[in-house]
């Protein structure tokens, strides 16, 4: 990988997945298939990899075991298969956390690129009005944060490599794909062509709305530094991420977030 992530997680393609150091604990990998995710794609019955991508949630150093787990802090890795989905990207089918019974409230989620270069899409909301659309353009070593209740997707943006992401989650994290899945995917639809460059195509079950295209934030006013990875300054500060199970503690950002 092109980026150090601060923990011995190795991504593999044959078979896809994850190889965990020794130091590293992690639960068997679950896969995504092409059938799971048909929904939510712009062309259903499109041709593409049979497994879309691998994920293993709840991983970390084994020294860290006990602290994750009293912090309410899930530490998860995917890794993307190459190639693409007809004529749309590699890319996950979009989804809304769900209400957390610790905090009552839909998690934010820090994602941290190691690999590929990636699209962070989402959106204010799943409903009819979308509001604020954002794709976020990263490559390795790049964080993006979701705020809570907003809808969102995660795209590999170059087909002919792998794309692989770690994730700050809330452990007692849940998806909700209703509101997706009605309106047959999210408010834009992502479309490779020959050039294998990124269009973005709006989806017509959703108001008018516009997207904006951008870099990551400076996620300082967030405590997250771009010095080191997230997991290692998790390491240096382990109340650095609390805002992910707890949303409350940052009310006052949510309220006038921009990715």
């Amino acid at each position: 990988m092109k980026f150090n992530p601060g923990i011995d997680i190795i991504p593999t393609s044959e078979p896809i997945g994850f190889e965990f150091g020794t130091d590293v604990f992690g639960p068997e990998v679950e896969y995504r298939r092409l059938d799971d995710i048909r929904k939510s794609l712009r062309e259903p019955d499109c041709d593409g990899p049979e497994i879309v991508y691998a994920i293993a949630m709840d991983v970390g150093k084994k020294d860290h075991f006990d602290k994750l787990n009293k912090l309410h802090l899930l530490f998860g890795v995917v890794t993307y298969a190459a190639g693409k989905l007809g004529e749309e990207p590699i890319r996950s089918q979009g989804h809304v956390h769900k209400i957390s019974p610790l905090s009552g409230w839909s998690t934010p989620e820090v994602y941290e690129i190691w690999a590929g270069r990636a699209i962070i899409y989402m959106q204010e909301s799943a409903k009819n009005d979308p509001g604020c659309c954002f794709a976020v353009e990263a490559g390795p070593g790049d964080v993006v944060v979701v705020p809570p209740g907003w809808a969102h997707a995660t795209i590999s943006a170059d087909p002919r490599e792998p794309l692989t992401f770690g994730a700050w989650c809330d452990r007692a994290y849940g998806f909700e794909y209703d509101d997706v899945r009605a309106r047959k995917g999210l408010a834009w639809f992502p479309v490779m062509r020959d050039n294998n460059k990124i269009e973005w195509l709006p989806n017509p079950l959703y108001e008018n709305c516009e997207l904006q295209i951008k870099k990551p934030n400076d996620y300082s006013f967030l405590g997250i530094t771009k010095e080191k990875s997230v997991y290692s300054q998790f390491e240096e500060d382990e109340a650095r991420f609390l805002f992910v199970p707890f949303p409350s503690l940052k009310a006052n950002v949510w309220r006038r977030f921009l990715p």
